[in-house]
């Protein structure tokens, strides 16, 4: 990949942006939701940017840019008319290792500024590398519509009880457990029953693992939708071929991977309530479907 996501803590970060117009202010509607100190250049100021200045959100000075303001600052939002300027500006700054965003030139950038879709705590960031900004704003459209309004409040409950997760249950399994029930509970919902949803999440109760199976002619690509849960859950990935990159993309990232493995291991492991999978030819695979015929067998479009 080209970009790599990135999430910057904004409460001691300073920025400059260059420039006051309609273009710069689009860039301050997100830039002002921040904790980032935010100071503008600039010798003509649109009105939507003098806006922010007359309520004290960002600083300005009009007057004309000089290489010299490009020192102190973390980011660089070149915005003027001025396309020269901006590319000698942002060359100046890579030379002081500063990240500076030019619009609408990518290729003087140093960082893009993604599609966002903002509930609080909850920041989804949506980026096509520049190649389809029309199509990025129609996922987040998508996005907004399908995440409720309520995920704010409801993070923000979480975040405050985090810390007696922890100490309640010590074990980070535990732990997980306890938040995946929590969300099976209350969804997406902040009412008067996630305290309670909250509450009854620390009763555990012992469940028997899942086993998923796969075989290497299945293209991971074309597994269903309902699939994916159980793909999360997986603790150990038990094979003895390459696993697919397809396929590796759709298991937790702390997920073991192991080519060690028999029928008495995997069923030691089931009974103590870890989820596996194992993932290997149709004649290795169909063998487990008679060693494990509560086994989910995972092939493209069924589950």
């Amino acid at each position: 990949m080209q970009y790599f996501p990135l999430f910057v803590d904004t409460q001691s970060l300073q920025v400059l942006v260059i420039g006051a117009g309609d273009v710069a202010s689009r860039k301050l509607d997100l830039l002002c939701r921040t904790q980032a100190q935010i100071k503008v250049i600039a010798l003509d100021v649109c009105q939507d940017t003098q806006a922010y200045v007359d309520a004290g959100r960002i600083s300005l000075e009009k007057r004309s840019v000089t290489q010299t303001d490009i020192q102190d600052c973390d980011l660089l939002y070149l915005c003027t008319a001025n396309t020269e300027l901006n590319e000698q500006l942002a060359v100046v700054a890579k030379q002081q290792g500063i990240w500076a965003n030019v619009v609408d030139n990518p290729k003087f950038c140093r960082f893009i500024t993604p599609s966002i879709v903002d509930r609080g705590r909850l920041q989804i960031a949506i980026s096509t590398a520049g190649a389809a900004p029309v199509y990025a704003r129609e996922l987040r459209a998508r996005l907004e519509s399908w995440l409720p309004q309520s995920i704010t409040p409801l993070f923000d409950f979480i975040a405050e009880r985090r810390t007696e997760v922890q100490q309640r249950l010590p074990i980070f399994k535990q732990r997980r457990v306890f938040w995946e029930k929590f969300f099976q509970r209350n969804d997406t919902r902040f009412d008067d029953y996630t305290e309670k949803h909250y509450q009854s999440s620390f009763e555990m109760e012992h469940q028997r693992g899942e086993l998923l199976l796969i075989d290497a002619d299945t293209d991971a690509s074309l597994l269903p939708i309902g699939a994916m849960p159980y793909l999360q859950k997986i603790e150990v990935a038990y094979t003895r071929l390459t696993i697919p990159f397809a396929l590796n993309e759709l298991l937790r990232r702390d997920a073991n991977v192991s080519d060690d493995f028999d029928e008495a291991s995997i069923e030691q492991l089931l009974a103590q309530g870890e989820s596996c999978l194992i993932f290997g030819d149709i004649d290795e695979i169909s063998h487990y479907v008679k060693l494990f015929p509560n086994a989910k067998y995972l092939k493209a479009g069924s589950f």
